[in-house]
């Protein structure tokens, strides 16, 4: 008698058959991008690519997702299929930027890394190729005190704080776009705790002077402590505005170069440790590199 297919919807996520390697199944994030066009896809790449993403921020997860895109539509065959040459013609296809295609190579060698980690993919094919060394731009994207002290001069209301905020608490722009007036809290020397979810899904709580407490709390208004610190149309300030934002006062500001906002968390670091602070040392508003996102380094007190 032969026997009816199973329905997919129910099967295990990793079923490898004849492989001779069993795995249970594993739960999939619930929220994933669609773009607008996408290659054919078998079902296990899909939610193997869906783990993958899962917990990233949604930039990161359309950065990822693109670049898996492209390499599925040029390889045009399983994951599990792909071979070393499969990614050596992929990287031939690849154009722009040294930057540009150094980060779609370790976009792509990060999906076949994890796939190898959990045993769906028998070999890891990225690990053996060579890498783009892109050169380093960072000396171009840190901005001095001057042009920090300028940019400031040069704004004001929401872009002020803004500014004030990427650069005196090293955040992140997706950290302050989804800041809501419950996660400021005063204290009683006239500092304030600001909290925010970081990369990865991380908490982490950030002292800021009086003189950053009182910007904000000017700034507020009376806004509902629910409310976003910067609100949008439909939520929280849209990133892309906050990037024109940024732009627009550093022009102001007569600074001739693009300015993204990561380039006050970059001046932030830089300017603290051209302070002279370290790890051991411990200010009285206390803002460590390692409080906002960076591995290690260096503790400041925040502006």
């Amino acid at each position: 008698m032969s026997r009816r297919p199973a329905d997919p919807a129910n099967l295990p996520l990793f079923d490898f058959g004849s492989a001779g390697c069993a795995a249970r199944a594993v739960p999939v994030a619930s929220h994933f991008i669609e773009p607008t066009a996408r290659p054919k896809v078998t079902e296990l790449d899909r939610r193997l690519i869906e783990m993958w993403l899962h917990g990233k921020s949604i930039h990161t997860q359309r950065a990822y997702q693109r670049a898996a895109d492209r390499f599925l539509e040029v390889v045009a065959k399983p994951l599990s299929n792909v071979t070393l040459g499969d990614f050596q013609r992929f990287t031939d296809t690849l154009t722009g930027k040294a930057s540009s295609r150094a980060q779609v190579i370790a976009s792509v060698t990060a999906l076949l890394s994890f796939g190898w980690r959990l045993g769906v993919l028998r070999a890891n094919v990225g690990l053996a190729l060579s890498r783009i060394d892109a050169p380093d731009r960072l000396a171009d994207r840190i901005l001095s005190e001057t042009e920090i002290a300028r940019m400031l001069e040069y704004s004001n209301g929401r872009d002020h704080v803004l500014v004030r905020l990427l650069y005196a608490g090293g955040f992140r722009v997706s950290e302050l776009l989804g800041l809501r007036w419950n996660n400021i809290v005063a204290a009683t020397d006239g500092t304030a705790y600001v909290s925010v979810v970081g990369k990865g899904r991380k908490a982490r709580t950030i002292r800021v002077s009086p003189v950053t407490a009182a910007v904000l709390y000017n700034y507020r208004f009376g806004a509902p402590q629910g409310a976003y610190v910067f609100p949008g149309r439909t939520g929280g300030l849209d990133p892309s505005q906050a990037w024109r934002i940024v732009q627009d006062v550093a022009r102001r500001a007569g600074i001739a170069r693009s300015v993204s906002p990561h380039f006050m968390r970059h001046a932030h670091a830089t300017h603290a440790i051209d302070r002279g602070a370290t790890i051991y040392n411990r200010p009285r508003y206390p803002r460590s590199l390692v409080d906002c996102g960076y591995g290690s380094i260096c503790s400041r007190q925040a502006g």
